[in-house]
C-alpha cells in the first residue's frame, strides 16, 4: 500500500485563519492526506495566507516564495488567495495552485490536482457579500461554503474521537488555550475595510455546534477558548436571537473553564451582553472593543459610530461592573483629512481611558474600499509622524495601566515553563499573543494551571508575579 501523501499547514494572521487552518487539516486527514509538521519534504505546503494590510500581504508573499524554495508543491490559501485569486497566481508562478474558500470542501481532491500536475483554474474574486441573502434571517438557507462552519455530519466516522461529539477540526497545536470560531463576515460598511467583500456576509455559527466544538476541545486539554469572528456582537442576528450570545456564553462555561469573547463592536454591545461578559463566573471580563478612532468626525467619515464621551461613558459602564476588567482596542492614525485638532482628540481620549492594551495602525488605502477615493489623504511622511506619536503615547499609558496591577492578585492560566520554577502565562486582562504576559513563580505548577498570583512588578505590559494559591475551579474570577 502507498504511502500517504504529505502535507505541511502554514497559518499566517489572525485566530480566525488559524481556525480556517484547523478545519482544512481535518479534510486533508479524512481524505488520505498525512499532515506533518514543517515544510521540508512535504508532498505540498498549503500556506493560509492573510490579506489585511500591506504588511501581512508582503508577509503571505515572502511565506509562499519560502516554502516553493524547500522543493514541495505550493498551493496558496486564505484571505489573500481568496481576494486576489487569478490576479496573485498571474503574479507569482512559484505557487503551483491559488484555491478560493469555496475549494476548502474538497481541499484533498484539490491537492490532488497538485500533485498530479492538473492544472487548477484560480478563481476570479467577486464580492462574496452577494452570495447571501440581504436579509440576514434568510442565510441559513443559502448553500455557500463559509470556511469554519463544516457541519460536523460532513466528517467520516473515526476521524474525531469516538467518546467525544464529531467536529470538522483537528488541532494543529497543543496547549491549554484555542480559538472557536462563533461566526464569519461582517456586515458593516467601514470605509477603509475590504474584509466584508472577500468574507462575504455576516453568518452565525449554530450554538448546539460552538458547544459540541467547545466540548471537543476541553476533551483535548483546552482550558481557554477564545470566541473569535469579524464581529462577535452581532452574532445570532441571522439566528433571529439577537441575545444569542447573552444565552450561548453561560452554557458555554459549563463545559470549559474559561471563555472570552474579542472582536466587540462598541456600537453594538448592548448593556445586557455587557452585563454577561463583566459579571459571568468563567467568562472572563475582557473587553476587545473595535474603538478606531476618537474623533467624531473622523469616525462619521469612517463609517462608524462613536466619540469621546460615548467611549469614556462605555468603559465607565464596563469598570462599574468589573473593575479589574482587560480593555484594548486598535486605533488608525493618518485617516484621509485627519486634522490636528481630531488627531487630538485621539490621544486625550488614550489619556483619559486607561486601555490595557493599545494597537495603533497607519492607514494605507486598501483596494475596493470607499477611503481609497477620499479626499484630504495626507502624505506618507505625516503618517509614519503621527504613528510614531500615538505609539509612543499607547506604550507609555499602557506600561502605567500594567504598574497599576502590582499589588493585586489575579488569576493566570499558566501556559509553559521557562526555566525551573518560572511560568509564562496571561492575566484574565491579557489575551493570546496580542496583549502581553505574565510570568510566575512558584513550584508545583503545570501548564494548564490556573493560579492566583500576587503581582510584585511590570515591565511594559507584562507583568511579573508570586503564585499565592491555586484557583478554585468553581471561583475563576480575577
Amino acid at each position: 500500500m502507498p504511502e500517504p501523501r504529505t502535507v505541511s499547514l502554514v497559518t499566517l494572521g489572525c485566530a480566525r485563519n488559524e481556525t480556517d487552518s484547523e478545519e482544512l487539516a481535518a479534510r486533508l486527514e479524512a481524505s488520505g492526506w498525512r499532515l506533518q509538521e514543517g515544510s521540508e519534504s512535504a508532498d505540498v505546503v498549503v500556506v493560509n495566507t492573510c490579506g489585511f494590510i500591506d504588511a501581512a500581504k508582503k508577509d503571505s508573499i515572502d511565506t509562499l516564495l519560502a516554502a516553493h524554495d524547500t522543493g514541495a508543491k505550493v498551493v496558496a490559501a486564505g484571505c489573500m488567495a481568496e481576494r486576489y485569486g487569478a490576479e496573485l497566481a498571474d503574479a507569482l508562478p512559484e505557487a503551483h495552485a491559488v484555491i478560493g474558500f469555496d475549494d476548502y470542501a474538497t481541499i484533498g481532491e484539490r491537492l490532488d490536482d497538485v500533485v498530479e500536475g492538473r492544472a487548477i483554474t484560480a478563481h476570479k474574486p467577486r464580492d462574496r457579500r452577494t452570495l447571501l441573502p440581504i436579509t440576514p434571517v434568510e442565510r441559513s438557507s443559502a448553500h455557500v461554503h463559509v470556511p469554519g462552519h463544516g457541519e460536523p455530519s460532513e466528517l467520516p466516522e473515526g476521524l474525531a474521537p469516538a467518546s467525544g461529539p464529531r467536529v470538522l477540526r483537528k488541532r494543529l497545536g497543543g496547549g491549554p488555550v484555542a480559538p472557536l470560531k462563533l461566526a464569519s463576515g461582517c456586515d458593516r460598511r467601514c470605509t477603509f475595510c475590504a474584509i466584508p467583500a472577500f468574507r462575504g456576509s455576516y453568518v452565525s455559527r449554530k450554538p448546539e455546534e460552538i458547544l459540541a466544538e467547545a466540548e471537543w476541545l476541553a476533551g483535548h486539554d483546552v482550558r481557554e477558548i477564545v470566541l473569535v469572528s469579524e464581529n462577535s456582537t452581532s452574532y445570532g442576528k441571522d439566528l433571529g436571537d439577537l441575545r444569542a450570545l447573552e444565552k450561548l456564553l453561560p452554557q458555554l462555561t459549563q463545559v470549559m473553564d474559561v471563555v472570552r469573547v474579542s472582536y466587540l463592536q462598541p456600537a453594538e454591545l448592548r448593556p445586557g451582553l455587557l452585563e454577561v461578559i463583566a459579571s459571568t463566573p468563567g467568562v472572563v471580563p475582557y473587553f476587545d472593543l473595535s474603538f478606531q478612532h476618537a474623533s467624531g468626525t473622523v469616525l462619521r467619515r469612517m463609517r462608524r459610530f462613536g466619540d469621546p464621551e460615548r467611549f469614556l461613558d462605555l468603559l465607565a459602564q464596563i469598570r462599574t461592573l468589573a473593575p479589574e476588567a482587560g480593555v484594548r482596542s486598535n486605533f488608525i492614525v493618518g485617516f484621509p483629512g485627519e486634522t490636528e485638532a481630531e488627531l487630538a482628540d485621539l490621544t486625550g481620549f488614550l489619556e483619559a481611558a486607561r486601555l490595557d492594551a493599545i494597537g495603533v495602525f497607519g492607514y494605507s488605502d486598501e483596494d475596493g474600499t470607499e477611503a481609497a477615493n477620499l479626499d484630504g489623504k495626507l502624505d506618507q511622511d505625516e503618517i509614519d509622524a503621527r504613528l510614531a506619536e500615538v505609539s509612543g503615547l499607547a506604550e507609555e499609558l499602557t506600561a502605567q495601566r500594567a504598574e497599576e496591577r502590582i499589588g493585586t492578585e489575579i488569576t493566570v492560566l499558566v501556559e509553559r515553563e521557562t526555566e525551573p520554577g518560572v511560568w509564562e502565562g496571561r492575566g484574565f486582562h491579557q489575551a493570546p499573543e496580542v496583549d502581553g504576559a505574565t510570568t510566575v513563580h512558584g513550584t508545583g505548577l503545570a501548564v494548564g494551571d490556573l493560579v492566583t498570583a500576587l503581582i510584585t512588578d511590570a515591565e511594559g505590559v507584562d507583568l511579573f508575579g508570586d503564585a499565592v494559591k491555586p484557583t478554585d475551579a468553581e471561583d475563576r474570577r480575577p
